[in-house]
């Protein structure tokens, strides 16, 4: 690996990332396992490493199915159903806002990982399948780029055939999964694999930013007003408003409302840039 595909990469923690790929490609995890994986860099486009989103979702007024959607605050663009919200939480009746509390909003993202060790799908074993993690494994990583952790791992992260695992703890905690004791190992090489077989392994990457649909705002609309409002009309939307805040302590779930994520998203750039740039 170059300097400057991991200074890309690096770029990827705020950047979202693109063979097509779905969902069946994410890797399950399961409260009570551990699971050991590489962190595998996108290096056709070091940039794409990792897919940094938002998403929102709730149970559907009219099938009673769950909905869920990319939100476009993940390019920095409007979102109807965070505008909706925003607006039932600020004028809304009592019954409303209750109602509006079902619409969730989470922040996560996406990276390819070769799977070492998965205890309860060892078939996954020496394949490539996708991460997906909130805040508490996005610390962990980001303490090993440029933290606490930065000597001691670094690039050697990304780094194939010998380098550092990242073992996956899931633990429950106040009934929800918790990631927070998962780290980092030290550097060791990945049986099966070697310098001639990176090539291929690096070709089976997935395109990130293709895992998920990604909806229109009218279509987000449409989707908003039959799923949520249980009707087909389309509803008038407000602007957004500005100035909100968001309260972001839990590891995955957050408040809608207007955000400005370029402030975090340049740091992260920054950080992973800087640190792949070591990798020449």
């Amino acid at each position: 690996m170059t300097n400057s595909m991991f200074a890309s990469i690096k770029d990827s923690l705020a950047k979202p990332a693109q063979s097509s790929s779905s969902t069946s490609n994410i890797l399950r995890l399961k409260t009570g396992n551990t699971y050991t994986v590489r962190l595998l860099p996108y290096t056709s486009e070091p940039s794409k490493t990792f897919f940094h989103y938002f998403s929102h979702g709730w149970v559907s007024e009219a099938t009673g199915q769950f909905q869920s959607s990319i939100s476009p605050q993940t390019w920095g663009e409007r979102d109807p159903i965070a505008e909706a919200r925003f607006r039932i939480m600020r004028t809304g009746s009592e019954e409303e806002k209750e109602k509006a509390k079902a619409l969730t909003r989470r922040e996560q993202w996406l990276i390819n990982v070769y799977v070492i060790k998965d205890p309860d799908n060892p078939e996954n074993e020496g394949k490539v399948k996708i991460l997906r993690f909130g805040k508490q494994l996005h610390k962990i990583i980001m303490e090993a780029i440029e933290g606490d952790d930065a000597e001691e791992f670094g690039e050697k992260i990304f780094s194939y055939p010998n380098g550092c695992n990242l073992r996956i703890k899931v633990e429950e905690q106040g009934g929800y999964p918790s990631y927070v004791t998962s780290r980092f190992a030290s550097p060791s090489e990945i049986p099966g694999v070697s310098e001639d077989s990176l090539g291929s392994l690096y070709e089976q990457a997935f395109e990130l930013d293709k895992v998920y649909p990604v909806k229109s705002y009218d279509e987000l609309v449409t989707m908003l007003n039959e799923h949520y409002y249980g009707k087909d009309d389309t509803a008038s939307v407000p602007e957004p408003a500005t100035n909100t805040t968001v309260d972001d302590d839990d590891d995955d779930e957050i408040d809608f409302g207007d955000i400005d994520t370029s402030s975090k998203e340049n740091v992260d750039s920054d950080k992973v840039k800087e640190l792949l740039d070591t990798l020449d």
